[in-house]
């Protein structure tokens, strides 16, 4: 009998579903759409550091400026929330839309996260708050310096697992801290707090509605027709994605940042980013041809082979209720009212992560923003839609799997 040995640190890709949309037309125009999208994403490397340098930073501001105009400031006060007309609604259409993408797309004991969702990898790490901050920064995690143990998960977009240089230039960290103290705004873990991030300075949707629109789009894999269509355009959204969507180099050479509010204890709210210490970039291998499928996780292997890895994460607090908003995750932040500010160095030390075991405990996690103290409790309808997304996906995916949720600790071990 001859034994077959799946090794699950391949990431082993699958072609993205055909678009179905219920239209000829509209199929081959999404289809296509991404055939260029992919051509693109093999020069991309020429051209993207002259534009990002002069261009995309002028490009963003003067797409905030037009998104704002159509925006009505709505009096809200600082770290003030406001709920959303039919938000629970809102979120059962999402939830039902995800469970059945994966219900689509993956088999019992195969089951894959819906959103986020090739893993690039996950390492250990350390999260030392730096001494010194800002009085009124001095909130939760960050009151005193400390350090935390860590699990960062690395991954790219999603719903699908394609080569890396297929998907559409867009990465994801998850930081998992471990003991955390303090009662937690959901139980189901005890002494973690989560973070998140993504490599575009706006959430892809301002909020939870008109992502319910984009996921009823995801299902018939044709989500360009959320962005571009005459009844309901969201053509601002697309451009603010595009400026910063590319072909990455590696998941430790980008920057992430959290997209939706945060509370910084009572009556403030911020945003966190987190950022590569060093300018290095890793060349693509076999541009403009095929790379190799994981050459992100490849690139990452090579780093922590080296030795240690450094991030820097910052916090920009709201000051302006209405340009810096916490309902509308769309908007740019402007640094002119607030800059980032350097709170705290994410360390990955030189380690091995490339194992199965590893990339297998990386599918055993749950992440969840929820998954915190109520100093940095989640805020805007976003984060709200998130707590239940986030909890009922991930009960799904180990209902499906066979796999109990499980709660790390940092002494774990693998062969």
């Amino acid at each position: 009998m001859n034994t077959v040995t799946v090794d699950t640190r391949s990431n082993t890709s699958r072609p993205t579903p055909r678009a179905n949309s219920g239209s000829a037309l509209l199929n081959f125009i999404s289809d296509a759409g991404m055939l260029l999208l992919r051509a693109e994403r093999r020069i991309d490397p020429l051209f993207r550091p002259g534009f990002d340098a002069l261009l995309r930073d002028p490009l963003a501001e003067w797409t905030t400026a037009l998104v704002n105009r159509n925006r009505k400031d709505e009096g809200l006060r600082i770290a003030e929330e406001r709920l959303l007309d039919d938000e629970e609604a809102w979120t059962d259409s999402i939830v039902a839309s995800f469970t059945q993408q994966m219900r689509d797309l993956w088999k019992p004991g195969g089951f894959e996260r819906g959103g986020n969702t090739k893993t690039q990898g996950i390492v250990r790490g350390e999260f030392t708050v730096h001494d010194g901050l800002p009085e009124h920064m001095r909130r939760g995690i960050y009151a005193k310096p400390q350090t935390f143990r860590c699990w960062v998960r690395f991954s790219g977009p999603g719903p699908y697992i394609t080569p890396d240089i297929d998907d559409v230039g867009f990465m994801s960290i998850s930081i998992k801290l471990m003991g955390v103290p303090g009662p937690k705004l959901l139980e189901e873990e005890q002494h973690t707090l989560d973070m998140f991030g993504v490599s575009t300075p706006t959430f892809v949707t301002p909020n939870a509605k008109e992502n319910a629109k984009l996921q009823k789009w995801s299902v018939k894999n044709a989500q360009i027709f959320h962005f571009v269509n005459f009844h309901d355009s969201h053509v601002l959204d697309l451009v603010m994605q595009s400026l910063f969507i590319k072909t990455q180099s590696s998941p430790f050479e980008a920057p992430y940042f959290s997209c939706v509010p945060y509370l910084m204890g009572e009556g403030q709210a911020m945003q966190y980013s987190v950022w590569p210490t060093s300018k290095r970039r890793t060349p693509i291998p076999r541009l403009p041809l095929r790379p190799p499928d994981d050459y992100l996780r490849q690139a990452m292997v090579a780093s922590l082979s080296e030795g240690d890895v450094e991030l820097e994460v910052r916090v920009q607090m709201q000051t302006d209720p209405h340009l810096m908003p916490i309902e509308n995750a769309g908007v740019l932040w402007p640094e002119k009212l607030s800059p980032r500010v350097p709170v705290a160095t994410l360390r990955l030390p030189r380690q091995k992560f490339d194992s199965v075991a590893q990339m297998e405990f990386a599918k055993r996690l749950s992440y969840n923003p929820w998954h915190t103290i109520a100093e940095h409790r989640p805020l805007g309808n976003q984060s709200r839609a998130r707590k239940r997304m986030y909890y009922e996906l991930s009960q799904l995916r180990h209902r499906m799997n066979g796999v109990p949720h499980f709660e790390p600790n940092g002494d774990e071990v693998f062969d």
